[in-house]
């Protein structure tokens, strides 16, 4: 067998499959792509699923991926068992349609017996009990003798979902000896003892199976295997189990160093060990595939495992943030093939060491409260923390129900987790109503009974001009008869065509009118109840209750907004493109001028890829797709794909917004029937807003045009100003700027003449301080560059001593100081004179110790800083 290492055997598969006509694709991200029905990728062909359903065409009938793959469903017994893990990479070759179990089964014997060179003796095969094609395949085709090859039923080796493709399974395992077996004399594969290990299975795609559980043949059987790349590497190295492996005992390794253990000496403190470098290889993968630690869906799986493994810091006697020294061993052995860990490790570790930051903030204070509980309950018999106390620890110190159950369960104690969503639903509701009172809204208190029975159909999607009927009238938060003429009040009516604000998008104006009277509709808003109501000027005649009138919204303004808003849905898209699916929308505000769009992203958007992001939007905006909305159940919403935005806004019913294929979200507003109607989309800016949240606004349609027109017109002025045609501009300014840096060294070069001219003056100045002379001296209005050169001549005129100058220009101030060599070896420092000077003013720097320079910030400092220089030489003189 050779001697192969984790990252070796993962290359040799690579190559192996290769020569056997195999795409070798690289890993999918551990985040679905398209695929709402999982949360994180936990199995090698799970990116592949729609090459084997057909929805997809693969881009070769054979592949084969070392697949990244996370699993949290074990996740509490992470480190108390030798075997699970959270993170692994499964190797898999994969047939669509292509080759079947003939080449499936010899190509898993070559690889294992001629490439990892393991004795055929060692290797036992299990296959369906129905299975015989499988069994005379490995029997008579390959050779295995019928002792080694074990008939398992359908639990163990078929592999099905309640509808869709199935098949039989077939495993290879590997037989360890008899010193890890039972003893048993019919000891193999299937017995629950540890002399059997299973490394590789292979899955015969060839049935369909309908709803009735009826299996159909496939007319084109495809092929799934899986080979866990840490489970065959304990083979190659012979290790009891993957933390003992080379490649992850090198993790392992920095923890014990991190931490001053050994490993193997303390049964909890291996536990901890193991938590933590089996986290960290998770947890840098998953931010480099662009999760970011929240509270919710991946971002909570991240959370956890790097609180999970902070906390097991804790157990080892580390106090200090220190997972981002373990995610430098895992970037530093893995980018060997994912070299995106090396690109994005200033980021990976930046993201890691926040949230463990923000953790240390609450652990300490967390944890000895959570022990004063457990003093009480043991004081009491009670074996049960209650959930009000969990729920305390997790809403006033950020304390994780998930670490409250592990430490209570390490001492064999429970929380009451029923009572803690309790608590945790009624902190929702009050959240809520504190959310509910916030809003804008007309009223400003209950409008819940004044609006009482007022109920609007919204009739704006379809029209923006009905005949309505007015339901209610009201003034200074009563309800009244009529509204007279220059009064200001709101109209609610039984239908309407306007748009209440909701969702980022400001409501409509427009007018609201009949025969009798003239309104002009100001806003339109909901109530805390959730009427639509129309805030109003009556300019002319009497509303009256009752009144039949024509509701008109400002179409120039809707259709503005609508460009907008739509552009907000393509804009969202982009950004997860280019930036990555971690990207999702933190607020938008959507008006007829302009949108704003924020969303979560860790660092500031390079212009080159803004520029990217412009582009894709206006290349779908070209592309002219039609938007359409679907009305359907949330849970329909989401089995289609679709990205819910703050979805707990939403009710039952929602509407789907859908770009073409390009993007599909929920949403309530009112949008273009066609991405052509959008016009042109533009960024303006792009900035930070809060930590880990970004800011852009962009305009587009007739703001683009406008936008377009004002450049214009300043670059016809600069133009003007300039006197050179437009097409010329930018030479004639590199040209004026050049120009510029050169009068500028002129006038430096002026100014050093000048300051020259005082040397005399300079030098008259000259004091001696045991034995040595000294200058100290403040010049108006130089630069560093200039009073380096002044420090030079008065040094080298000086002969022998000390120059320490100084000089305030536009508010700033410098300092240089010279030292003569012969006066350096007297034990005079320059670099610590200039930086005990500056010191004084508020400001550092440093420097040789014959020659230095610094800033200061006080400017009236300057003559105070300058008179210690004497006290300075007495004190560093030998």
């Amino acid at each position: 067998m050779k001697k192969i290492g984790l990252h070796e055997i993962r290359k040799e598969f690579f190559d192996f499959f290769r020569e056997k006509e195999h795409l070798v694709a690289p890993s999918f991200s551990l985040v679905p792509q398209n695929d709402k029905s999982l949360l994180l990728i936990g199995a090698g062909m799970a990116p592949l699923k729609k090459y084997f359903t057909g929805e997809q065409t693969p881009p070769n009938k054979r592949m084969a991926t070392c697949q990244k793959c996370i699993r949290t469903g074990d996740i509490d017994n992470v480190g108390k068992t030798d075997r699970h893990a959270t993170f692994f990479e499964m190797l898999g070759n994969f047939s669509f349609g292509d080759y079947f179990k003939k080449e499936a089964t010899a190509w898993a014997w070559e690889f294992l017996t001629e490439r990892m060179e393991i004795d055929k003796e060692d290797l036992w095969v299990t296959i369906y009990l129905e299975d015989d094609e499988a069994f005379e395949i490995w029997n008579k085709e390959v050779g295995v003798p019928s002792e080694r090859i074990v008939r398992l039923g359908k639990e163990d080796n078929f592999w099905e979902l309640e509808v869709g493709p199935s098949g039989p399974c077939s495993e290879i395992y590997v037989d360890r000896g008899e010193k890890h077996g039972c003893g048993s004399p019919n000891c193999k594969p299937g017995c629950e003892c540890d002399r059997f290990i299973e490394v590789w299975n292979l899955v015969f795609t060839q049935f369909d199976k309908d709803e009735n559980g009826v299996y159909h043949p496939l007319p084109n059987p495809n092929i799934d295997t899986g080979m866990g790349l840490e489970r065959i590497t304990c083979v190659m190295e012979e290790t009891k189990t993957i933390f003992d492996t080379e490649a992850v005992k090198e993790i392992r390794r920095k923890v014990e160093e991190i931490a001053k253990v050994i490993y193997g000496n303390d049964p909890k403190k291996d536990i901890s060990i193991r938590v933590i470098t089996d986290h960290s290889r998770a947890m840098t993968f998953l931010v480099s595939d662009g999760v970011l630690p929240s509270n919710e869906g991946r971002g909570y799986v991240l959370r956890r495992l790097i609180r999970r493994a902070a906390r097991h810091g804790k157990l080892l006697g580390i106090e200090e943030a220190f997972l981002s020294q373990v995610v430098d061993v895992v970037i530093n052995s893995w980018q060997i093939e994912y070299s995106e860990l090396k690109t994005r490790e200033d980021q990976i570790k930046k993201i890691i060491k926040a949230e463990e930051d923000k953790f240390q903030e609450t652990i300490h204070q967390g944890i000895s409260i959570l022990e004063e509980y457990i003093n009480e309950m043991k004081l009491s018999n009670e074996t049960i923390l209650s959930g009000e106390k969990a729920f305390k620890l997790y809403d006033t110190y950020g304390f994780p129900l998930d670490l409250t159950k592990e430490i209570l369960e390490e001492k064999n104690l429970k929380v009451d987790e029923e009572e803690f969503n309790i608590n945790m639903e009624e902190q929702r509701n009050r959240a809520r109503k504190a959310r509910d009172e916030g809003d804008s809204g007309w009223s400003t208190g209950s409008d819940q009974d004044i609006f009482k029975g007022l109920d609007t159909i919204f009739r704006g999607y379809e029209k923006t001009n009905i005949v309505a009927e007015i339901t209610g009238l009201f003034s200074n938060n009563q309800k009244v008869k009529e509204l007279n003429a220059e009064e200001e009040g709101i109209i609610i009516l039984n239908e309407s065509p306007f748009y209440g604000e909701s969702g980022g998008q400001v409501g409509d104006t427009g007018i609201i009118e009949s025969p009798d009277f003239k309104a002009i509709v100001l806003d339109t808003k909901h109530s805390k109840g959730d009427h639509l109501i129309h805030i109003v000027r009556i300019v002319d005649g009497v509303a009256k209750v009752g009144d039949r009138v024509i509701a008109d919204v400002d179409d120039n303004r809707r259709n503005s907004i609508r460009r907008n808003h739509s552009a907000t849905h393509l804009l969202h898209r982009a950004l997860k493109d280019i930036l990555g699916e971690h990207v999702n929308q933190a607020g938008s505000v959507v008006m007829p001028n302009r949108l704003r769009f924020d969303f979560t992203h860790f660092e500031a958007v390079t212009p080159e890829e803004l520029k990217k992001i412009e582009e894709i939007v206006n290349s779908k905006i070209l592309e002219a797709l039609e938007v359409v909305t679907i009305e359907t159940s949330l849970k329909n919403a989401q089995e289609m794909g679709v990205v819910g935005l703050f979805e707990d806004k939403y009710k039952d019913e929602v509407r789907v917004l859908k770009m073409g294929e390009y993007s599909r979200e929920l949403c309530g507003g009112t949008h273009v029937l066609n991405t052509g109607n959008i016009g042109l989309f533009k960024i303006l800016s792009e900035s930070s807003i809060a930590s880990g949240v970004r800011r852009i606004e962009a305009i587009t349609g007739e703001g683009v045009y406008e936008y377009m027109n004002h450049m214009e017109e300043n670059i016809e002025q600069l133009s003007n100003i300039l006197k050179t045609n437009k097409s010329n501009l930018l030479e004639k300014v590199k040209t004026l700027a050049e120009e510029i840096k050169e009068k500028e060294r002129e006038i430096e070069s002026l100014k050093s003449k000048m300051a020259s001219s005082i040397a005399d003056e300079i030098l008259s100045s000259k004091v001696i301080i045991e034995g040595v002379s000294l200058i100290t001296y403040k010049v108006d209005n130089l630069d560093m560059n200039s009073l380096r050169n002044l420090g030079d001549e008065i040094r080298n005129r000086l002969g022998s001593g000390v120059v320490v100058l100084a000089s305030v220009k536009e508010d700033k101030l410098s300092f240089v100081g010279m030292v003569t060599k012969d006066i350096v070896e007297k034990g005079i420092h320059a670099g610590n004179i200039i930086k005990e000077v500056a010191m004084r003013t508020g400001g550092g720097g440093g420097g040789r110790p014959d020659m230095a320079q610094a800033g200061g910030k006080d400017i009236t400092k300057a003559d105070e800083a300058l008179s210690v220089v004497p006290d300075l030489i007495k004190k560093q003189i030998k």
